[in-house]
């Protein structure tokens, strides 16, 4: 059979298509990135815009990852689509997802056993162009050794069927959970500041029954996570809160970005 791989959307628009610029770029945000002290994370949610506007933000969450860099074998990654309406949850048929980094490694295996559920179906067109997915993956190869991929694209779908994927995963000590997310969009800067600060708050209380669309274009599956949050006794913690007006950007209409790292209550 012939080897099917998923080619990049955004290189050269989101992040640099020149594998030497973007390592360097990647480089730049995690050497400005602090580590902070804590129990190391299940899960993390983090921005995929433009690399200019929330790559420093991201570059905060993976700077968490360094201690798991030989751990972790399998990434869940889980962004929204913003080309594609569907309802559920589309895995893909592909054998690899390529960057300019390399070619990551599809665990097609993991996305078989997710398929009793009735709402993960294979549906590549909800992957050709989406980005949620794609800005993360230079990151995860920067920091990451090497690992396989479960990409799924979020469509329509509850907290509670979100979950339930998540919840097959659970328990094993090589797996990484990302959510891909931006918060509020085209508000003005200090709008965009208050309705920021209020998701965060309602992300670390894991209230994912208070959080809308306007509040966070992933809100399906990072709801899915909160909701699992809950069941399992996570602790979720703010690390960055920034927006596109401080890091590359006019303050008259902003996009805000969030990084967030979930970790077993100690």
């Amino acid at each position: 059979m012939m080897t099917r791989i998923r080619q990049p959307a955004v290189a050269g628009m989101f992040y640099p298509a020149d594998a030497h610029e973007l390592q360097d770029t990647i480089n730049g945000f995690m050497q400005a990135s602090q580590p902070v002290a804590g129990p190391v994370p299940i899960a993390i949610i983090v921005p995929h815009a433009g690399y200019i506007y929330s790559g420093p933000v991201a570059a905060s969450a993976y700077i968490q990852l360094k201690p798991l860099r030989d751990v972790i074998q399998r990434v869940i990654l889980l962004g929204p689509s913003h080309r594609v309406p569907f309802a559920g949850l589309a895995a893909t048929s592909d054998d690899y997802f390529h960057t300019p980094l390399g070619d990551i490694p599809i665990d097609q295996p993991a996305i078989d056993s997710l398929m009793d559920l009735p709402q993960v179906r294979r549906y590549d067109a909800a992957h050709t162009l989406e980005h949620s997915l794609e800005v993360h993956l230079p990151f995860l190869q920067t920091v990451l050794s090497a690992f396989k991929l479960v990409p799924l694209v979020v469509g329509e779908a509850s907290a509670h069927e979100v979950a339930e994927i998540l919840e097959r995963f659970w328990g094993q000590d090589d797996t990484l959970i990302v959510i891909s997310s931006d918060l509020s969009h085209y508000l003005d800067y200090a709008a965009a500041q208050k309705r920021d600060r209020r998701t965060s708050t309602a992300i670390e209380e894991l209230d994912y029954e208070s959080l809308d669309y306007e509040d966070a274009c992933g809100r399906n599956p990072v709801n899915g996570l909160l909701y699992l949050a809950r069941q399992k006794h996570l602790h979720i913690k703010t690390l960055d809160l920034r927006n596109s007006g401080d890091t590359a950007g006019p303050q008259d209409q902003v996009v805000g970005y969030g990084a967030y790292v979930a970790t077993l209550e100690e």
